[in-house]
């Protein structure tokens, strides 16, 4: 059948629920559409109460709340800051708006997140170059726990402050704790394609009340408190419209939801693709003491076996196939380390991130999907990979 037979099906689009109106039409009721405004208030106590710390910034975007991060963290021009290179370009971007360099790491195999043995080199070579890292952005990869207590570790023994950067782990946990707090700053998105959304939108979180404020008055253009426009600091545009904090208000009650029903299509594929010949439903099982919220079902083709000397599929011919059944689905992230952009910044290791963007493949994981949908994407994998 052609792609045109079939009604488009998305790799993660938004889920809204009926909540969302409830706190959208009182702000446009009261008049309160611009960045300030009770939804705002609520929504950040909302992220408090759902990551398990005192303060949350209700901002533009996932990208904007690293940006502040780095800035509190004291990242300025010149700095190095530690960041995994398996990850997607917004992660980094914002070492880059600082004038500071990233020092790009590779992931080890069990989460796909950053390496604590190449990290522990990374740190050394750095230190031993007179380049103490000013920072370590830690990413938690399509919701998967990082492997914490060794980073953790070696943060402390270093005293490197972490950012952490879970705009993919809404709902994760190490140890029964939600991500998001484990670092001096902790950083959410809650764009169109996340668990939860704004539509546009991100979040940054500390238990550091003073961070806290600071990263407030940066976010509304750094205004002095006087009478008149003063400013003493570069500031930026970053606060969240009160309306669009009317639609996470409404999101944050249906999480627990949303992590049931993704964390189910993950174990639905993981079910029916078992036999499917040279694919593995990958990030399976969860390390100890880890829960994913399971944002993004993702797959691995075998490599080639040089015996048989038959050509693997790869992922592209599998995207492209399922193309053809108007099925979206995209390329595991292409390491940073690889990308023109960063093509000077310091890279240790490279060899696991890069088969892993070789080989893997997200396919369609959106928490509306019913059976229906997941059989039409396992009947499209069947029909390409035989």
């Amino acid at each position: 059948m052609r792609s045109q037979d079939y009604d488009r099906l998305y790799l993660s689009p938004p889920h809204l629920g009926r909540h969302e109106l409830n706190y959208v039409h009182k702000a446009i009721e009261d008049n309160w559409v611009a960045p300030a405004g009770p939804n705002i208030t609520g929504f950040e106590a909302d992220i408090c109460a759902a990551v398990g710390v005192p303060y949350a910034v209700a901002l533009t975007s996932g990208t904007a709340a690293i940006h502040l991060g780095l800035i509190l963290l004291g990242v300025g021009p010149g700095d190095e800051v530690l960041c995994p290179s398996f990850t997607f370009v917004a992660t980094a971007n914002p070492i880059v708006y600082l004038g500071a360099t990233p020092v790009f790491v590779d992931s080890e195999p069990e989460t796909w997140n950053i390496c604590p043995e190449r990290l522990r080199e990374a740190i050394v070579d750095r230190i031993a170059k007179g380049r103490k890292p000013k920072a370590l952005i830690l990413v938690h990869l399509y919701g998967m726990p990082a492997k914490l207590p060794e980073i953790l570790a070696l943060a402390k023994e270093f005293d490197i402050p972490i950012l952490e950067d879970a705009a993919e782990a809404l709902g994760s946990e190490w140890q029964q704790q939600p991500l998001g707090g484990f670092g001096r700053v902790g950083v959410f998105s809650f764009n169109g394609n996340k668990i939860l959304t704004t539509s546009g939108g991100g979040a940054l979180v500390t238990y550091d009340k003073a961070l806290a404020e600071k990263a407030r008055f940066l976010a509304t253009q750094a205004k002095d408190d006087a009478p008149y426009y003063q400013h003493s600091e570069t500031g930026y545009n970053y606060r969240l419209s009160n309306i669009l904090a009317g639609i996470g208000r409404g999101q944050m009650e249906l999480l627990p939801e949303r992590v049931k029903r993704r964390r189910q299509i993950f174990d639905w594929y993981r079910e029916h693709l078992a036999a499917v010949p040279g694919l593995t439903v990958a990030l399976a099982p969860e390390p100890a003491g880890s829960r994913s919220n399971r944002w993004l079902t993702t797959v691995l083709l075998s490599s080639p076996d040089p015996e048989n000397g038959a050509p693997a599929p790869t992922p592209e011919a599998l995207r492209l196939h399922l193309e053809t059944r108007n099925i979206e689905s995209r390329p595991l992230w292409k390491p940073l380390h690889l990308q023109p952009l960063f093509a000077a910044a310091p890279m240790y290791g490279g060899a696991v991130c890069e088969d892993l963007f070789a080989r893997g493949l997200c396919l369609p994981s959106g928490s509306a999907m019913g059976d229906t949908e997941l059989r039409r994407v396992k009947e499209a994998v069947r029909e390409a990979l035989g």
